[in-house]
């Protein structure tokens, strides 16, 4: 696999230790990546996709079903708040490990215990765990295999984008087959299949707590992440990309509708907005790969979500298609590249980690608020401007943010 100049200097602070058989571990690490990738997104957008069925069979409130779409973000968040002391004390393998087989857990139990408890109770479980792998997958293609970070991390983020997408498509016809439990519980053997995986990485390349950590400039181990510009500007950088992505894939049909579009056509147009994703993200990969400057792409990503959120409130609806997948590229482009920036930009794994579950705490804390705020404030002005301006200036300063966190520098602010 090619590996431009730049990014080798990135990466050879992080490869001072033996790694067992490289190329073995490359191909036994993205392997693992992209199993424990299929079960990141999918039961989440599973249930939205099924959501009135599951609503009837349990005989629960709209209230209800909002929670269940609220849960997964404070789950996201808690998760990577305490991921990186949990991951660095038993090892970042034994503790996804777990995770997985909590996450499957919690898939089982959704289908399982078909109550408005055993519902909620599946879902916390299983996004708690999705959390923790948010977090810990960084560190992890950071330890395993340096001299690839763009390379895995791309093909991790184009996994759960496409998984999730094949997930949304198939679980509602699936449901009048098998039923919704068995439409929303099946995907579970996923999850075994991930574990299996994962123990023999452990098995086959030791735990990461027994092994030397990479070497780093001096005291640079000593950084805290919480008291770093950097780590405060990715995480406001990845808050708002988070809060965008969720607001718009709440709200978009609705936001449409108003424009113009009917019922139909503005549901396209969230397929527009999801369906750009894999694309986006192949393009960030390849480009980075090839040495091209991170700072121009975050750059051109910010923008595209700027363009977007202009068209959908300014400029004609003729032109939906373009506004929407403008969105969709810009915020998957902003997310593979926070995820990559958690490896490149530190200079240890239990930095790497503590970035990743820092900025991921705050942003799924911003994201939360993004579809509560939006739609208080569309009940409130029964329009979509003012919520929409708002995005749209929030979307400005994430300009000037993704000009903050490409610059070739590292956490602690040293040039590279």
């Amino acid at each position: 696999m090619p590996t431009s100049p730049n990014l080798q200097s990135q990466t050879d602070s992080s490869s001072n230790f033996k790694l067992p058989s490289s190329r073995f571990t490359f191909w036994l690490v993205l392997c693992a990546m992209i199993l424990l990738a299929t079960n990141m997104r999918a039961p989440i957008v599973a249930l939205g996709s099924i959501a009135p069925v599951v609503q009837n069979a349990l005989n629960i409130s709209e209230t209800q079903i909002g929670w269940l779409g609220a849960v997964p973000m404070l789950g996201f968040a808690l998760g990577a708040l305490v991921a990186p002391s949990i991951g660095k004390r038993f090892g970042l393998e034994n503790t996804l490990i777990t995770m997985i087989v909590l996450l499957t857990l919690g898939m089982i139990i959704r289908s399982v215990i078909p109550t408005w408890i055993g519902f909620l109770s599946g879902t916390i479980v299983l996004t708690l765990a999705i959390g923790f792998a948010n977090t810990l997958a960084a560190p992890v293609i950071k330890q395993r295999t340096p001299k690839h970070i763009p390379l895995i991390t791309g093909l991790l983020s184009l996994t759960m984008t496409v998984m999730a997408g094949i997930v949304a498509g198939v679980v509602l016809p699936l449901s009048e087959y098998v039923g919704w439990q068995w439409a929303l519980g099946g995907w579970s053997i996923l999850g075994v299949l991930a574990v299996i995986v994962w123990i023999f990485l452990r098995l086959r390349l030791g735990s990461s707590n027994n092994q030397a950590v990479p070497l780093a400039t001096p005291g640079s181990s000593e950084i805290s992440v919480w008291r770093t510009a950097f780590a405060w500007q990715i995480a406001v950088f990845m808050g708002l990309q988070s809060l965008l992505f969720y607001t718009v894939a709440s709200f978009l049909p609705s936001i449409w509708v108003s424009k113009g579009l009917n019922a139909v056509q503005a549901g396209q147009m969230g397929s527009v907005f999801q369906f750009m994703a894999p694309p986006a993200i192949l393009i960030v990969t390849w480009l980075i790969n090839r040495g091209r400057p991170i700072q121009a792409l975050a750059i051109v990503a910010a923008l595209l979500n700027v363009i977007g959120v202009l068209g959908i409130s300014y400029f004609s609806p003729d032109l939906a298609w373009l506004w929407s997948g403008l969105m969709g590229a810009g915020c998957s482009a902003m997310f593979t590249l926070s995820m990559m920036l958690f490896s490149l930009r530190t200079y240890t794994t239990n930095q790497a980690s503590e970035l990743s579950g820092m900025a991921q705490f705050v942003g799924y804390l911003v994201a939360f608020f993004g579809p509560l705020g939006t739609g208080w404030l569309h009940e409130l002005t029964d329009s979509w401007d003012v919520p929409l301006l708002i995005i749209l200036i929030l979307m400005i300063i994430n300009v000037a943010i993704a000009w903050l966190i490409s610059r070739p520098v590292m956490v602690d602010g040293k040039k590279i």
